[in-house]
């Protein structure tokens, strides 16, 4: 899988379908065909000892794709079953030609869910990239039995019930093991709830020319840790403290101690060449015990504050920050800095309060629900459309934002959306969070740009937490078990 890949949305997508039945002189069902060919060699390659398959066929063309797929497999001397409800006859002409080609082969056509119980393997091929709404209760009682089924279940195009759009599910989706995409990957399979349900992504390009795509922008791009080798530089040999940046980490109120010492270890291990923390006094000689390079100030009031702005190069707000009068005034005091600024936890529901336009070189890192705070809505709906809250971030916000949760988003005012095609459930813990602000922190202290520092801290974070689970699990995982992998995957192996 390469580094970067991009993402194409539905309309994209329409199009791109469109060019490449004009590349076959206009003929639709010799896409189709393709499509079905494709999905076989599909299922050749990842259960090769599937004897027993079940097609279950919607009344478009992603079912006529089910149609091609079933007569191959027919005519390969598998035991075919295509489950077809009475609602699902096919609707289009290309459909109908497919379901012909399969019953004139010798095919046939069943209604029991019966059909499954055996099944090695069960094929969703009932809606496509069109479908934006719930299924219909026939349609969710089908995909709840398919579901239910112990084989492995492989989605056509989408799994079904999953809008391409966005990855929200209206209703109820099949939980694929692996979903082939045809054409181009699908922007909307890459985060948010169409993680749970697609599985595996693989591609079938449908042997198109690279000419079908010009003049076609992709919406989005997916990142791998494979891309840290480009973002991050070797350093110079004559480097220096100084060169590599200082951050300062604001916060730590009362309880909060931990949260700002994880920032400010992570800066540490993501290269930052100093690393300061205002704090409440309380925390200092824990702070140093634990971590003595970091240089750690008692703050007692904004007005020890300004100073310390002053010898740092990034500021890195929120982290155990609070909501109390000491909080606040040291939230105000850096969004008063013109150094650039990460702001995470506390500073954003602070920002929240009073929104306010920052600049590009800033960099927001809410989760879901201090999104919703942000915009003013609530988390469902911000979790319904990832990419256009992430938009609207920008938008209100001027600034780069980092949208957390399953398939992070990391959104600009002037580029197209990057998604991160790493991390893991494991990382649902508490003081995650406060990890990702010291990445980006020390990255843009070290001179990346406040996009690139963004992407890189993200695909950092996520890949330590990959690495840390691989190592002893998921569950359980916490954000301490990162800080390793963090000093590791920031120092990327060079051919």
């Amino acid at each position: 899988m390469p580094a970067i890949r991009a993402l194409y949305d539905v309309d994209a997508l329409r199009v791109l379908e469109a060019r490449g039945i004009a590349f076959l002189d206009g003929d639709g069902f010799a896409l189709m065909a393709r499509a079905g060919e494709a999905a076989w060699r599909c299922v050749l390659a990842h259960w090769p000892q599937a004897r027993r398959i079940v097609v279950v066929c919607g009344p478009g063309n992603n079912g006529g794709d089910g149609y091609v797929l079933a007569r191959h497999a027919y005519m390969s001397g598998c035991e075919v079953r295509v489950h077809c409800l009475p609602a699902h006859v096919p609707a289009s002409a290309l459909a109908k030609r497919a379901c012909d080609d399969y019953l004139a082969s010798g095919g046939c056509l069943v209604e029991s869910l019966d059909a499954m119980a055996d099944a090695d393997l069960i094929v969703d091929a009932l809606f496509g990239i069109g479908l934006s709404r719930a299924p219909d209760a026939a349609t969710s009682a089908l995909i709840q039995a398919i579901n239910a089924q112990p084989a492995p279940v492989l989605a056509l195009d989408v799994p079904s019930g999953v809008d391409a759009r966005n990855g929200h599910v209206p209703g109820v989706a099949i939980n694929a093991l692996c979903t082939l995409q045809f054409i181009a990957a699908h922007r909307g399979l890459s985060t948010g709830d169409a993680l749970e349900h697609a599985g595996e992504l693989d591609l079938a390009t449908l042997d198109l020319p690279a000419t079908v795509f010009d003049g076609v922008e992709a919406s989005a791009h997916a990142c791998t840790g494979d891309a840290l080798q480009a973002m991050l530089p070797l350093r110079a040999r004559n480097s220096h403290k100084g060169r590599n940046g200082h951050v300062l980490c604001v916060g730590g109120d009362h309880g909060g101690g931990g949260a700002v010492l994880l920032a400010a270890e992570a800066a540490l291990r993501c290269g930052a060449g100093l690393v300061s923390v205002a704090t409440r006094g309380e925390h200092v000689p824990a702070l140093l015990s634990h971590r003595p390079e970091v240089m750690a100030h008692a703050v007692a009031s904004v007005e020890d504050l300004p100073a310390l702005l002053a010898r740092a190069d990034v500021v890195a707000i929120g982290p155990g920050l609070g909501q109390s009068e000491w909080g606040r005034g040291l939230f105000d005091a850096a969004m008063a800095s013109e150094k650039p600024r990460v702001v995470d936890a506390d500073a954003l529901n602070l920002l929240a309060q009073a929104p306010r336009m920052l600049r590009p070189q800033d960099v927001l890192t809410p989760h879901p629900g201090e999104a919703a705070r942000l915009l003013d809505c609530d988390t469902s709906h911000i979790q319904r459309d990832r990419f256009a809250a992430a938009q609207a971030l920008c938008e209100r916000y001027g600034a780069q934002i980092v949208l957390k949760g399953a398939g992070t988003i990391i959104a600009s005012p002037d580029a197209r959306p990057v998604v991160m095609d790493a991390g893991n459930p494991g990382m649902a813990v508490g003081g995650m969070g406060d990890l990702l602000t010291g990445c980006i922190a020390a990255l843009l202290a070290q001179g990346l740009s406040s996009r690139d520092a963004a992407i890189a801290g993200a695909l950092l974070h996520a890949g330590a937490g990959d690495a840390a689970a691989r190592e002893d699990g998921e569950r359980g995982l916490l954000p301490s078990d990162l800080l390793p992998w963090l000093r590791r995957l920031a120092n990327p192996v060079r051919p």
